[in-house]
């Protein structure tokens, strides 16, 4: 028997419910801000207004006389009568005015207290001395006497000293000179406050309740009759052909009438089913066609490689050298190749080079440059010429606009004099006969293919007896692990630096195992090709 948490209908009940939920908390928390500082701000408004309104019962330069009649002259009753009289007109707890002691605002002393009858507390009598409350307090009564403010508002959500959670209003009693004399307090409790607040969550509340019911109840109904039933139908319908393999009589279409998703997924299995029986026979002949492509593209491999050199010792009987070069493509077929020739018998040609992109048309362009830049080169012209006149040749005949970096050299085998040209290629590195290797940043060109007219920058090296030449391509630097980290130049300048004195074979692979040490299991990113030639002298 199904779980209601397997239930398509069940789980589209949750999807809705639980947004609704989370939007209804978010609206009420927003609601119950916004109502609670509202009322705040009523009742902050509210103790000021009759703050303001009492203070004008109290005569400022007749405080002291306040102070000195122990609240028994005819003057101080009348005050005091006003002052009761609005204090439980006003909805008001607490009206009075003290004096703090103005030294360190630390005691206070009350000249007038009313109390609303109404209340449950009562009031202070006349002469009574008190701490202050707080720091609070002490600030407040200062900036009143100051002259800082006209006003100051305490807030007590939760209530001190001997009451519930209330707001004070304080204003300053002043003289004809200015100069405050007394403060005087209006004090409302947020029993409404607190009251219409909880009585608002509760109905937020009540309603949410009453909407998520009506919502699962509708929801059940409406999603079984649309979505659960044909869905069942459905999922039986491919249950049954993943079985039989057999298309069915009656078609989901005539059965399920749904106009939108759900009748285009029953149109669908109709379709699968039709369809399946022919591409079982179809996967058959392409099964076959894979395995001729397969061995097209092993076919192609092996020419790509033929068209590179790759018999080692490469010259055996010239002891002016050794080179070594290898290629590792990230396919089938690639699009780097390093190439090697004599020119003559005292000039060596060194190519390295990186067609853009990879696969079957990278290995095309690439032998089609490298035959174009050999056959150039066996003229006898410098770097700078061959690179100027492979390009030109390419750009008039390169629609799928492709291109190639190129790094070439001439190594005249009787000096050590090298010269170079570099048409976007990555920089070479070399090394002195007890020296580090180093990379030679030397001026890169545009690349070859790109656009017709180019020149190119040529610049000279002298490679001294026991020196060597390190050639790559941007598979090297560019190898990439398993958490998407380069090998790059810094790590390959270490192991070279690691590892020196080492034959050109050696040199290769040195460098080739400590990319594959980097790389692990990571699938192979880009072509892997390398060349080193050591100058004997």
């Amino acid at each position: 028997m199904k779980k209601p948490g397997e239930s398509v209908v069940f789980k589209s009940i949750i999807g809705i419910i639980i947004p609704m939920i989370l939007l209804s908390v978010i609206i009420g928390i927003l609601g119950y801000r916004s109502f609670t500082d509202g009322m705040l701000k009523l009742y902050e408004d509210g103790a000021v207004e009759i703050a303001n309104t009492a203070r004008t019962e109290i005569n400022g330069d007749r405080t002291d006389a306040y102070a000195q009649s122990e609240g028994t002259t005819e003057e101080y009753m009348d005050v005091w009568t006003e002052m009761d009289r609005l204090c439980n007109s006003s909805g008001a707890t607490f009206i009075y005015v003290i004096r703090p002691d103005l030294s360190d605002y630390a005691h206070i002393t009350f000249l007038f207290s009313t109390i609303n009858k109404e209340s449950k507390y009562t009031k202070y009598d006349f002469g009574y001395v008190r701490d202050t409350t707080n720091d609070e307090y002490k600030e407040k009564y200062r900036r009143l006497y100051d002259g800082e403010s006209d006003s100051e508002i305490v807030i007590r959500d939760r209530g001190y000293i001997e009451t519930d959670a209330h707001i004070t209003a304080m204003v300053p009693v002043k003289g004809t000179d200015g100069q405050t004399k007394a403060i005087l307090c209006v004090q409302r409790q947020m029993e409404n406050l607190t009251r219409v607040r909880n009585r608002f969550i509760g109905f937020v509340l009540l309603v949410l309740a009453l909407l998520v019911i009506i919502i699962i109840v509708a929801q059940h109904f409406y999603l079984r009759r649309v979505l659960l039933q044909p869905l069942t139908k459905i999922t039986d319908e491919a249950v049954r052909f993943a079985t039989e393999e057999v298309p069915a009589e009656t078609k989901l279409t005539e059965t399920i009438k749904n106009k939108d998703e759900i009748g285009k997924l029953a149109g669908s299995i109709d379709h699968m089913e039709e369809q399946v029986t022919k591409y079982i026979d179809e996967l058959t002949t392409a099964t076959a066609e894979k395995e001729r492509i397969s061995t097209e593209l092993s076919l192609a491999t092996r020419i790509q490689a033929d068209m590179l050199p790759s018999v080692f010792p490469a010259f055996p009987d010239r002891s002016e050298f050794d080179i070594y070069a290898s290629m590792k493509p990230a396919k089938e077929v690639g699009g780097d190749f390093y190439d090697f020739f004599l020119i003559d018998h005292d000039h060596l040609a060194l190519v390295m080079a990186d067609v853009s992109g990879k696969g079957v048309p990278a290995a095309l362009f690439m032998m089609a440059s490298k035959i174009m830049i050999q056959n150039i080169a066996m003229t006898g012209v410098s770097p700078r010429e061959i690179l100027e006149t492979t390009n030109n040749r390419i750009c008039q005949n390169n629609q799928q606009e492709m291109f190639v970096t190129v790094w070439l050299g001439i190594l005249d085998l009787r000096t050590g004099e090298l010269k170079a040209a570099n048409a976007g290629h990555e920089y070479p590195v070399v090394t002195r006969a007890e020296g580090e290797f180093e990379l030679v940043k030397d001026k890169h060109g545009f690349v070859i293919g790109g656009m017709e007219g180019v020149r190119y920058k040529e610049y000279e090296l002298k490679m001294e007896p026991g020196e060597e030449l390190f050639l790559y391509t941007d598979g090297v630097p560019e190898a990439t692990n398993a958490q998407n980290e380069l090998y790059g130049t810094e790590r390959m300048m270490e192991v070279l630096n690691s590892n020196r004195g080492l034959e050109p074979e050696k040199v290769l692979e040195t460098v080739k195992a400590d990319v594959d040490r980097f790389v692990g299991d990571a699938p192979q990113f880009d072509d892997l090709t390398m060349l080193c030639v050591r100058y004997n002298g």
